[in-house]
């Protein structure tokens, strides 16, 4: 290898200065000039490039030509410097000759901008000395216009003034409208002249004939309807053309002789139903309304064609009728408020609901928008209620439909389209007399507490009948949700389609209020406490007490029938086929409620007023249905547990240590598995439409029945082997039996939900694993301890005693076994480690560090449990 060193290199040649660049001009450079050259990268080194170009000595003998490429390459370069560097001498002088060249070409055009400039400015001069005398002439022009067209208004004023003055007193109406309207609008062209005293003359006069004008047209009414003239008066056209002259005059004019004449017209109604009336209370008020049905129909058959129809008369009258009943009403309810009850009260507030419904069809409200109408916008919004039937007739439902509150709660009968039409639109009619009873819908809320106590005192009494007859388990069975409970929401249904027609604001709120206190009741009284008494857990222990002390002695040939006798003499009181059916119905009467109540709250914030909807709040009622189905899930769950305690205690009671062989499933097991099979399958069937509630039954026995069957666990003891196995066998079939759970006894096998599973899985792997550490040898110790926290590796040391007490240690024995597991215990708290594997527990043959005897045992038990499986 010819490699030359770098001493060698410096000895021949000197070193020439090595330029050096800042990175980010380097980084410019390979931007701007790319190159894979050796020679222009910022780190080269001359002795490894001639290492490259002669990596061995038989490569040397090129290198002459290298040396001639090498100095052709630098002869290239020269000549490209050289070329630069001339090309630069002549940059300074063509520099120079660029600038004075554009210098001055910006001479030039400063010089031609200046020319057009003055050229421009003389232009200028040259028009305006053309159109100077057309400025002149065109002025002209307009001011004579102007004086010819203000000559030809006053012309027409001063005619119009003076012929007004005569139709005026000659009371030809019909004549004096066009007149009267081109005057005004005359007028108008003379508003900046009123300084001019002819002007302001002729001003004067035109406003001295409105005067007179409406003084003589009201005094013409006051005349033709006076009581002497009202009897026979009959309409003519005079009049009829003074109503058309009314609407040309202020407008004061107008609404000065409509008060009057509407209150003309009404002051029979004021006479004959004044508050000393007898007519004028509750009782009768269709009279009212009779009346003016009467009376408006009189009105537009005999004066209706006399006025014009923008001035719409009728529904004026109406209007002010309206607001007169309103008034009177409200004084005769405050005075007499001892007087009314809600048989009168829904009385009059269907009559007027019918009348106003008849004023929606006939009138537009155009009216009403009149700034000087007595009632406000606001009012009238608020006194506003959807249009619908009548609100006191009961609407037909469908009795079977599973939510009340589902749909459309206004649906009533068929609407024309003009109904359909009003709906979209509320009229202004709406609620503007009905607005004088919200005051007292008190009274209204008053009786439908007392109809809902009534109906909640009648629900309770049915339950009570029904509990003492077969027969109505049979009719509730099957987890139907209660009759009652439809019954109630359906009667809610009705009373909120009532209240919405009546009023949207406060007696709503009342309204809410009565719901939620008989939701409460309904959850206490019907459900709470309906579900049926199951008897104390600790019955079960005393009912134990019995058994004989000697069973512990039993032989093996007699276990079976043993656990058989056992297990009779535990037999426990717990629900009946019945009463398991009655907690499903209450449990799925819940639900129902629970949603139907949440939808009940959200309509009654959809038809409540928007600023009153965040005070409407069920959650409370909700809690308790929330509650009620918890109560009936834990009611479940403890009737099964208190069914399968007397097999849970007489496995505790077994001489385990006495067990020679490993038979088929205990009795015990067998015991569980029948009361599961018992039970759970008609839990299921009435759950049915319940599915969540079941899995969360299923997944609260599990959590309660496992922690309490590896108590069991500990309470046997001593154990021997065998009777290890034979525990761990039980132990694999009950886990088989609870993993089929929620599917147990049904044709539709049914995979179990994931988070059961886990579960289950979780509580009985522990069991195994508690089994697998007591079929362990404690020889060696520390094997043992080890293999302990390795199986159980969340137990303490609490736990690992009961392991000690179910292999029968001496307390010596037991003292050091423990102190190795808590040496054992600080060690891992110290290093951090849960002492977990990766993989989870390991198989049953592969888990225990035992001899080989063990292992083959273990081995045999697996084949005799995947036998029984």
């Amino acid at each position: 290898m010819a490699s030359i060193d770098d001493d060698e290199f410096l000895d021949e040649e000197p070193a020439d200065i090595c330029i050096s660049f800042p990175p980010e001009v380097q980084n410019a450079i390979e931007q701007v000039l790319p190159s894979n050259d050796p020679l222009d990268q910022p780190d080269f080194n001359a002795v490894d490039y001639i290492n490259s170009l002669f990596p061995t000595e038989q490569s040397l003998s090129n290198i002459d030509d290298v040396v001639n490429s090498m100095e052709c390459k630098i002869h290239t370069i020269d000549d490209e410097i050289r070329t630069v560097v001339r090309g630069q001498t002549n940059v300074g002088q063509d520099g120079r000759t660029a600038l004075e060249e554009a210098q001055r070409v910006i001479r030039q055009l400063f010089v031609h901008i200046a020319d057009i400039k003055a050229k421009a400015e003389q232009s200028e001069e040259m028009v305006k000395e053309i159109t100077r005398d057309i400025k002149q002439l065109d002025c002209a022009k307009r001011n004579l216009t102007a004086a010819i067209t203000t000559l030809n208004h006053l012309h027409m004023l001063v005619g119009g003034v003076d012929d007004l003055r005569i139709l005026t007193k000659r009371r030809q109406y019909g004549e004096i409208v066009m007149p009267l309207q081109a005057v005004m609008e005359v007028m108008k062209h003379f508003h900046n002249y009123m300084d001019i005293p002819q002007i302001k003359q002729l001003a004067d006069q035109v406003h001295q004939i409105h005067f007179e004008l409406a003084q003589q047209i009201t005094s013409d009414f006051h005349e033709a309807f006076s009581a002497s003239n009202a009897r026979h008066f009959t309409p003519n056209r005079q009049l009829a053309e003074a109503c058309l002259v009314v609407s040309v005059l202020d407008p004061k004019v107008k609404r000065d002789l409509l008060k009057w004449f509407i209150g003309l017209q009404l002051a029979e109604y004021c006479h004959l139903f004044q508050e000393t009336e007898d007519t004028a209370w509750l009782d009768k008020i269709n009279r009212r309304y009779v009346w003016f049905k009467k009376h408006l129909l009189e009105f537009e058959d005999k004066f209706g064609p006399m006025f014009p129809p923008d001035w719409e008369l009728s529904e004026r009258i109406t209007v002010e009728f309206c607001n007169i009943t309103r008034s009177e009403l409200s004084k005769l309810m405050s005075k007499r408020k001892s007087e009314l009850d809600v048989k009168l009260l829904l009385y009059a507030i269907r009559h007027t609901s019918d009348f106003e419904k008849l004023l929606v069809t006939r009138f537009t409200g155009v009216t009403l928008e009149d700034p000087s109408d007595n009632i406000t916008s606001s009012e009238r919004k608020k006194s506003q209620v959807p249009p619908s039937t009548n609100p006191f007739e009961s609407s037909e439902s469908d009795g079977q439909s599973p939510n009340p509150f589902e749909g459309d709660m206004e649906k009533t009968d068929e609407c024309s389209p003009s109904q359909i039409a009003a709906k979209s639109k509320l009229s202004p009619f709406h609620g503007i007399i009905g607005k004088c009873f919200e005051p007292y819908l008190y009274i209204y809320i008053g009786s439908l507490d007392r109809n809902l106590a009534e109906l909640i005192e009648r629900f309770v009494d049915d339950a009570k009948q029904q509990s003492n007859t077969a027969a109505s388990l049979s009719s509730e069975g099957s987890g139907m949700v209660l009759s009652s409970c439809a019954d109630l929401f359906m009667f809610y249904k009705k009373c909120m389609v009532q209240c919405t027609q009546l009023s949207t604001g406060e007696p709503m709120l009342g309204l809410a209020t009565t719901f939620q206190r008989y939701l409460r009741e309904y959850a206490v009284k019907l459900l709470q406490n309906n579900l049926p008494k199951i008897s104390a857990p600790g019955s079960i222990g005393s009912s134990m007490s019995n058994i004989t002390r000697d069973f512990r002695d039993l032989s093996t040939s007699g276990f079976m029938q043993n656990i058989h006798s056992l297990l009779k003499e535990g037999e426990v009181t717990r629900y009946t086929h019945e009463e398991q059916t009655r907690v499903c119905s209450i449990l799925a009467t819940a639900e129902y409620c629970l949603e139907t109540t949440q939808q009940l709250g959200e309509k009654l914030k959809e038809k409540v007023d928007p600023n009153l909807a965040d005070k409407i709040n069920l959650s409370q009622e909700q809690d308790m249905f929330h509650n009620v189905i918890s109560n009936c899930i834990q009611l479940l769950v403890q009737d099964l547990e208190t069914a399968c305690e007397p097999a849970l205690i007489a496995m505790s009671k077994i001489s385990w240590q006495n067990i020679e062989t490993v038979g088929d499933q205990s009795g015990y097991v067998t015991a569980i598995t029948s009361h599961l099979k018992q039970t759970v399958p008609v839990i299921r069937d009435n759950l049915a439409s319940s599915r969540k509630y079941f899995t969360q039954f299923c997944v609260k026995f599990a959590n309660s029945f496992i922690p309490k069957f590896i108590q069991h666990i500990y309470k046997c003891k001593p154990v021997s082997t065998v009777g290890a196995e034979q525990l761990l066998l039980d132990t694999h079939m009950l886990k088989t039996v609870l993993l089929d759970l929620p599917s147990i006894g049904s044709q539709v096998n049914r995979k179990a939900p994931a988070s059961y599973t886990k579960i289950v899985v979780k509580g009985m792997t522990k069991a195994e694993m508690i089994l697998k550490v007591v079929m362990a040898p404690t020889d060696p110790a520390r094997t043992f301890t080890d293999q302990f926290a390795k199986l159980l590796p969340e137990a303490d040391p609490s736990e690992f005693q009961k392991v000690l007490d179910m292999k029968g240690l001496r307390r010596n024995d037991q003292s050091s076994l423990m102190e190795l597991f808590r040496s054992h215990l600080q060690t891992l708290v110290q290093s951090g480690s849960g002492g977990t594997t990766a993989g989870g527990p390991a198989p049953l043959s592969a888990s225990l560090s035992s001899p080989e005897h063990e292992s083959s045992r273990i081995k045999k038990l697996e084949k005799l449990i995947k036998k029984r499986l």
